[in-house]
């Protein structure tokens, strides 16, 4: 892969991140496997035990706007370490939870700590060492982490075999300690200030300033793709059920969906810096309207439900790695770090939110109802995006050429 090759230190850095990021997003999906013994153990409804999900991410979005100046300031490295420390006590405090009260203060404090440690650190990290040569670089871990399920899911159900959920809980808390802390602290790269000949800090010479908006436009495009991917691929199932599926039906598409996400990031990976984030938004966003209206067109017939999933896999996973990167067009550095920590305030809120909301209108209204408004999301992404597309830095377009 060239742009390994281009800075030997990104596989050090990728090795690093694809093992912590496992870890962050495999251990955080613990009531997906174990969500009917939570519920059991501590009084609550099965939705109310995924609730603490969204309070996961709404805690991170909230966090993200504070942290982008510790970012800029200290570094990924060192943000990331105390976000580790942070979030080992929500499991401790998930161990000791008998009631809904502390179970969502368990939530609490894992959001804060993966708002330093999940996805965006990681991001800036890969910024700080390969500039705005980092999109293949984030194009790679999204690879991997992309099978933080299928690694983690059997995990769970391994440990809470053994240990109950509880057990499983200490034991999240001990790999963030014992793997994810020591690879931080003693491998992650330290962000190197360039000096010049006296020793001082140079001071590079400021980036073209962006528009206002034009960060608006990056916002409501990665926030209205969230809304659309989290939304679409937490309710597969009983979207394809509402579409005429057999509950065994439903499950094998539903099934082929995290596969196919998968593979499109890793096409998106192979075409190397031959394009950007807005070019892999354009192509990827235009599948995801035409997948829906092909649904909603064709009565859930089994060859549009085949073709639906094909068109909805490969354009969200495409578009998961250019939601990641298409800040990369307009900001470098520092100045990336902070976006990125803005930007997440509403990606996590869309990712919270979205889910309850496409639920309700699938109970309401019927798989036209969720289709509908995922459709009109959509299509504007892909709107906003030629606007985009057409205020790209000079620099940015050359190297998209």
């Amino acid at each position: 892969m060239r742009f390994l090759k281009s800075d030997g230190r990104l596989v050090g850095v990728l090795l690093v991140l694809a093992i912590t990021q496992l870890i962050g997003w495999g251990t955080i999906g613990l009531p997906a496997v174990v969500g009917r013994d939570l519920a059991a153990d501590l009084g609550m409804s099965l939705p109310m035990v995924f609730a603490g999900s969204s309070v996961l991410y709404v805690t991170m979005g909230l966090c993200a706007p504070w942290l982008a100046r510790a970012f800029a300031r200290h570094g990924a490295r060192k943000v990331m370490m105390a976000g580790t420390v942070v979030a080992v006590p929500g499991y401790v405090v998930l161990y000791f939870a008998r009631e809904p009260m502390l179970y969502f203060v368990a939530w609490v404090i894992l959001g804060m700590g993966g708002s330093a440690t999940l996805s965006t650190g990681a991001y800036i990290m890969l910024n700080e060492v390969a500039g705005r040569q980092a999109k293949n670089a984030i194009g790679a871990l999204m690879l991997v982490t992309g099978l933080s399920s299928s690694i983690f899911w059997p995990t769970t159900s391994f440990l809470s075999g053994y240990f109950g959920w509880r057990g499983t809980c200490l034991v999240y808390a001990a790999m963030l300690l014992v793997i994810s802390l020591p690879l931080y602290t003693f491998f992650a790269p330290r962000r190197k200030i360039a000096k010049d000949h006296g020793g001082a800090p140079v001071k590079a010479s400021p980036p073209p300033a962006i528009p206002r908006s034009t960060f608006g436009l990056v916002v409501c495009a990665i926030t209205l793709n969230a809304f659309v991917n989290f939304g679409i691929g937490a309710i597969m199932i009983e979207l394809l059920r509402a579409e005429g599926l057999a509950p065994a039906q439903a499950l094998a598409f539903g099934s082929m969906l995290g596969v196919i996400q998968v593979s499109a990031r890793g096409l998106d990976l192979l075409g190397g810096g031959r394009w950007d984030g807005i070019t892999t938004g354009l192509v990827a966003g235009t599948a995801l309207p035409v997948a829906m209206m092909l649904l909603m067109t064709n009565e859930g017939a089994t060859w549009a439900v085949a073709v639906f999933v094909l068109l909805y896999g490969a354009g969200s996973g495409a578009m998961a790695v250019a939601r990641a990167t298409i800040p990369l067009v307009f900001y470098d550095q520092a100045e990336f770090a902070k976006a990125m920590s803005m930007i997440a305030l509403p990606l996590n809120l869309a990712s919270a939110l979205s889910p309850p909301l496409l639920v309700g209108l699938l109970t309401q209204f019927g798989s036209r109802g969720a289709l509908g408004l995922t459709f009109v999301c959509s299509c504007a992404t892909v709107l906003i995006l030629v606007l985009l597309g057409r205020r790209r830095p000079q620099v940015a377009a050359a190297a998209a050429t």
